[in-house]
């Protein structure tokens, strides 16, 4: 499976009546765009705004960034049982706008009021320390804002969402057609050097049974009641996994350009042939309700492991609490098989940092990974705009919780009311001093 990633950079985005790119420049019909979204019955408003790195900024209401992709030859679609139908993906080209996002950012309340099921949104700030901490600060961003019928359950407003985003993602793509690319990067797993050894990303997706949608979505199939699942990298490039969007809002939830950007993918890629044969990804289910169904998930993602030749795992996973029960003991369970387990995940610690780092311990946890914090306390200034449907909100959407002003001054307690404010799986360059 062969899978070319053609690269157009997007450095400025232009409001108009047309579609076009050239030169970094990318043109957008916004009554296309407004059309497209305005087209299912479930939205009664939407309006479109640009917003770029430095700009004294807050976006509310995020529920979820894609990065525009379409294919231009090869089986299939971007996006399939989704957007597209579902069919083999993973070959052929892809065009991709990098350097910007298509942000979703919705009014929506959910008829799930608490737990940890509640929908939630983000914000981000383009300028300042909460700018700071978020990758995404650094693109520009088309912000498709609207509001969602009232009344509407998590399901349902998930679809509405995730449908008008991606079809704008994609739209915005095809203007590259027949344009000459930036640069083109190929991935291909064909070809192995038996004297390499084989590693294999497990990555563990959090899923919770009192929600509509378990958080990942697979082919459009939300992730739930499976077993660890084999999947292509390339598959993942193409976007055949997408995110819950009623409550991927939060720091140590990836967006869905974060699976079209996986760090993880791409360096073990960088690595293949040279250092180590890359394996591929498997997709595991974490966040079992007992230990019974932790024992038995993390022993069938480390026999599939073992079934695939991996001599070696990247394990990291999605999600927070007792999830990283699972996450353990699936590196317990690879260890245990002969496979060198590497665990790589963010830190809690609290506010002051003097907590334990993490919830759960196995001896087998030799290699440890951290991605940083985020559980770090912070005060965002105030900015001088705000886009997105939110103009105040509920920093925890929880009952009783005062609602603040967007604006700020926003004192937060953890990042994870900004979207990127965990680094999940390693996309920055972190620094650690010892005192």
């Amino acid at each position: 499976m062969k899978l070319e990633l053609a690269e157009f950079p997007v450095k400025q985005i232009r409001l108009g009546h047309r579609f076009a790119y050239n030169n970094s420049v990318l043109d957008v019909d916004v009554d296309t765009v407004l059309e497209m979204v305005r087209r299912d019955s479930r939205i009664e408003d939407a309006t479109v705004a640009v917003v770029v790195p430095g700009e004294k900024v807050s976006i509310t209401g995020i529920r979820d960034m894609v990065e525009p992709r379409t294919k231009v030859s090869g089986g299939g679609q971007v996006f399939p049982g989704v957007s597209s139908p579902i069919t083999d993906v993973g070959e052929g080209r892809t065009h991709r706008l990098s350097g910007m996002t298509v942000v979703a950012a919705a009014d929506y309340e959910g008829t799930i009021r608490a737990g940890t099921t509640v929908q939630r949104s983000a914000i981000l700030d383009m300028s300042g320390p909460g700018a700071e901490v978020t990758r995404f600060s650094r693109y520009v961003h088309l912000v498709v804002s609207f509001r969602i019928v009232s009344g509407l359950g998590e399901l349902d407003a998930h679809h509405a969402i995730q449908q008008a985003e991606l079809k704008v993602a994609q739209r915005l793509a095809q203007v590259t057609e027949g344009l000459a690319p930036a640069q083109v990067s190929t991935y291909d797993l064909s070809v192995r050097n038996p004297a390499l050894p084989t590693v294999m990303l497990i990555q563990g997706c959090i899923t919770d049974p009192q929600h509509g949608h378990s958080g990942v979505g697979y082919y459009g199939l939300s992730f739930r009641e499976s077993m660890a699942t084999f999947v292509h990298p390339n598959e993942i490039f193409v976007g055949a996994i997408t995110v819950d969007t009623t409550r991927s809002g939060r720091g140590y939830y990836p967006a869905t350009w974060d699976w079209q950007n996986h760090p993880l993918i791409l360096g073990l890629y960088a690595e293949h042939g040279r250092t180590l044969n890359f394996g591929g990804v498997i997709l595991q289910r974490i966040r079992f309700e007992t230990g019974h169904g932790k024992e038995v998930g993390s022993l069938n993602a480390a026999r599939l492991a073992k079934a695939m030749g991996a001599d070696g795992a990247l394990v990291t996973w999605i999600g927070g609490g007792n999830a990283f029960v699972d996450v353990m003991f699936t590196v317990r369970a690879c260890e245990q098989r002969g496979i060198k387990a590497t665990l790589v995940t963010y830190e809690g610690g609290g506010k002051e940092g003097r907590d334990s780092p993490v919830l759960f311990y196995v001896t087998e946890a030799e290699a440890v990974v951290s991605t940083g914090t985020q559980d770090r306390a912070m005060t965002l200034p105030q900015m001088e705009r705000i886009v997105g449907p939110y103009k105040e909100f509920k920093i925890l959407p929880f009952p009783g919780a005062t609602p603040v002003s967007a604006l700020g001054p926003l004192a937060i307690e953890s990042r994870d009311v900004i979207i990127g404010g965990a680094d999940l799986w390693g996309q920055e360059a972190w620094r650690c001093a010892e005192y």
